[in-house]
């Protein structure tokens, strides 16, 4: 007979993980038969491109790679991981100490906390933000003390504002841009004074660097390791989801002070077997020929950015071209204020899913955030539905 479990406090107070509601939103659309125009979560619609699929076609077939990986992951893919980053950012990593392979960013900066945090500890989040910040402090048992991130500031976190009291029990501050959702920068003069501000404070800098390669403009971001001091204060998370278009292959990489890495492998032994020897040496070819395709998808997705915002502008939303990233982060248009019943109510009436910048956090309110991993027929169809109710 079935017995009743009781969850723990830890996931009781866990908020539901914002894209789970939104896929489950999609679907009960497409079951009533609407023709969803999706976008809501930031997962690329280009394959995987071919010369990726070429060099794991040639690994998988390798018996050498088919047992468990090594808790420091693959030689070669750290390597490739230090190279790629000496060429992008002019930085030199050690890769038996200042690479670590990751199932994802997520994975790393999810686990990130268990190392550092413990009960009570405060990690400080920018709101709004990618959740995992927020959900790997609270599975810590640490607590989330939010940043705001205003438009007007250029959704940049004052960290120097922090009280006294929170900074006192302040293990890690999370920082992302290019930023998800706003599609923010931040300027080499915020790294300065971050990198100063935690040397000053004891307080390690997560710094999530997923979107690093999706720029709209000239201007490439930066790294927090191009600062001096960043790499000693530093350990910032890399992902090959958007950089290659491999979201669904679960593989990416951290790096920075040894000390974090350690830590963080340290977690990781005990809760995971790494990634797939295959896909690492997979990843390794990916990062050395990723240049290219990157520069090939950001002209893509700026072509959908300046149709998007051009056509959303003239339904009256007061939006701003986002210098990087694939989202456009933009104020509700006219009187709307509640980020959540508008975008159910675009779903309602036109089959089109927009993810509510609440559900980034409280800051994140009166906003949205729309995709740019639609293509372009897809974009003025759903400009031209939007149309009729705006």
């Amino acid at each position: 007979m079935a017995f009743f479990l009781d969850e723990s406090e830890r996931l009781k107070n866990l908020p539901p993980y914002l894209f789970v509601e939104i896929d489950r939103a999609k679907r009960r659309a497409i079951e009533k038969g609407v023709r969803v125009i999706d976008f809501g979560v930031g997962d690329p619609d280009r394959p995987t491109p071919a010369f990726v699929l070429s060099a794991l076609s040639k690994f998988i077939k390798n018996p050498a790679t088919h047992h468990y990986p090594l808790d420091r992951g693959s030689a070669e893919f750290r390597r490739a991981a230090a190279r790629w980053c000496e060429k992008r950012f002019g930085v030199t990593l050690d890769p038996d100490t200042e690479i670590l392979p990751l199932i994802g960013s997520k994975e790393g900066i999810a686990h990130l906390p268990l190392a550092y945090l413990n009960p009570g500890d405060t990690a400080l989040v920018p709101d709004p933000c990618y959740p995992p910040y927020k959900s790997g402090t609270l599975f810590a048992g640490g607590r989330a003390h939010l940043l705001p991130l205003r438009e007007e500031n250029g959704f940049l976190p004052d960290f120097e504002a922090v009280p006294a009291e929170i900074l006192k029990k302040a293990k890690i501050i999370f920082v992302n841009y290019p930023n998800n959702p706003t599609g923010a920068v931040a300027p080499r003069a915020f790294y300065e004074r971050l990198v100063a501000w935690g040397t000053k404070h004891k307080i390690l800098i997560a710094s999530d660097l997923a979107y690093s390669e999706i720029y709209l403009g000239n201007q490439k971001p930066l790294s927090i390791f191009e600062i001096p001091g960043g790499k000693e204060t530093a350990i910032e998370f890399h992902s090959l989801s958007k950089t290659c278009n491999m979201t669904g292959w679960r593989v990416g990489f951290a790096a920075g002070r040894a000390d974090a890495i350690s830590a963080l492998l340290r977690v990781k032994a005990n809760l995971d077997s790494g990634v797939f020897t295959a896909i690492q040496l997979t990843a390794a070819e990916a990062l050395r020929k990723s240049f290219g395709f990157s520069k090939k998808a950001n002209l893509l997705y700026k072509r959908r950015r300046d149709l998007l915002v051009g056509g959303l502008r003239k339904l009256g939303f007061p939006v701003e071209p986002n210098p990087a990233t694939f989202y456009v982060f933009t104020r509700l248009p006219g009187d709307a204020r509640d980020s959540t019943a508008f975008c159910k109510n675009l779903l309602e009436k036109t089959g089109i899913v927009v993810t509510p910048g609440v559900g980034f956090g409280p800051a994140g309110e009166g906003y949205a955030r729309f995709t740019l991993t639609v293509p372009e027929p897809q974009i003025r169809e759903a400009l031209s539905r939007m149309k009729k109710i705006f």
